[in-house]
């Protein structure tokens, strides 16, 4: 009787890196990451070796060194005496506040004005196209000067709402639009407001579930729940119970005319104004584009087969059209988010003392450090760019269509 076994395995040889498919590419790929390796030590080695050359070397002391130097919108406390690094950490704060802003404006302008492109109404449609082109052929830097200046030529001063008789008068006794900026009401937080917002933010997460549960039930069963008053119900009634049975801990503060002009309240200055609206306005327009073309990717006979089953326009847009046009829309939106947020770096034309006024402008030019100066303020764009493009990357994942 014969025995059948299996034939011996060959053993592994260092031919088969280059001759054998299998291990081929990665003996390519790691000779490529050897390379890029060496070549990036090269140069580290050649910078430090220059800086030597001169005297120099890449130290980052000057971070608790006082700045010297005031910055006029400060989110948190600041004054002359602090740090560099504390300096950086408000200009941060600046670029951050900005870009938030301007991401949620823009995306709103957007996805209005790119729905309404295709809007069966002439005017309007030709209106929105008229705002497309406008906008998104000018260099942002100009629509951020002409805002700016609009602000500060067309506005009155604050002395203009002096008087019995003044030339202007505040919004409901509570908003100032100066060429200095606005001055809004600011919130006082009492003991116990931390309850009260606490439960806005938990009645938010109670929206989103129930209008998620409410579109899944119209998916599942084809029941359809009213979305609009109960999200409003379960936005706000539970927080202005809470309001109420805390003793109502959040007053608010209003501006007031003090000498040459406001106190108290909240001051948004001009600058900010004119860099948010200028980077929304101009990014919408590119937004509103990547709108039209993720709506006009959907077969039109989506549309019909909608209408068909007795569906409203908007109903249609909101359940049929815009879900399936988002795998579309997100792509090219991330770009338009990172975007954004680096031209805002064009805050310093406003006098805005962003990241890039602060920690890669004025910290620069009084400690000398350049270098140190430069990688800091790469790393940080670098940080937030790689933080918007994962949760729109996982946002996209989540939206996307699944398959089987």
């Amino acid at each position: 009787m014969t025995t059948v076994t299996d034939p011996p395995k060959a053993s592994f040889q260092l031919s088969q890196l280059i001759y054998d498919t299998r291990y081929r590419s990665y003996t390519f790929q790691f000779i490529a990451l050897m390379l890029l390796i060496a070549l990036m030590a090269y140069l580290g080695a050649n910078l430090v070796q220059n800086l030597a050359d001169q005297g120099q070397n890449i130290a980052f002391g000057f971070l608790a060194e006082p700045s010297g130097y005031d910055i006029n919108q400060r989110p948190i406390e600041y004054d002359s005496q602090s740090s560099h690094l504390r300096a950086s950490i408000v200009g941060v704060l600046n670029t951050l506040i900005v870009a938030f802003l301007g991401c949620l404006t823009a995306t709103i302008l957007g996805v209005i004005a790119g729905v309404l492109r295709l809007s069966p109404n002439w005017l309007v449609r030709k209106l929105m196209a008229a705002y497309v082109e406008a906008f998104r052929n000018v260099p942002v830097l100009i629509w951020i000067l002409i805002i700016f200046t609009i602000m500060t030529a067309v506005l009155p001063a604050p002395s203009a709402f002096r008087g019995e008789n003044p030339d202007s008068s505040m919004l409901f006794d509570a908003f100032a639009f100066t060429n200095r900026g606005v001055y809004t009401p600011s919130p006082i937080w009492g003991a116990g407001s931390m309850v009260v917002v606490i439960t806005f933010l938990a009645s938010i997460a109670g929206a989103i579930y129930y209008r998620r549960y409410a579109t899944k039930l119209l998916y599942d069963t084809g029941k359809l729940l009213p979305m609009g008053w109960p999200s409003l119900l379960i936005l706000f009634v539970p927080s202005v119970l809470v309001y109420f049975v805390m003793g109502q801990p959040i007053s608010l503060e209003y501006p007031e005319l003090k000498g040459f002009n406001f106190g108290g309240g909240l001051h948004i200055r001009g600058s900010l104004i004119a860099l948010w609206f200028a980077l929304a306005i101009y990014t919408g327009a590119f937004i509103a584009e990547n709108v039209r073309a993720g709506i006009l990717a959907v077969s039109k006979g989506q549309t019909e087969a909608a209408a068909s089953l007795g569906l409203r326009p908007n109903r249609i847009m909101n359940l049929v059209i815009l879900p399936q046009a988002l795998r579309v829309i997100i792509p090219p939106l991330i770009s338009q988010y990172l975007n954004l947020t680096k031209n805002s770096s064009l805050a310093i034309a406003v006098g805005y003392m962003d990241a890039r006024g602060t920690l890669g402008g004025i910290t620069i030019n009084q400690t000398g450090r350049e270098l140190e100066g430069m990688l800091l303020l790469g790393g940080f764009y670098l940080l937030v760019s790689l933080g918007i493009s994962g949760a729109m990357n996982i946002y996209n994942s989540a939206v996307k269509l699944k398959e089987r």
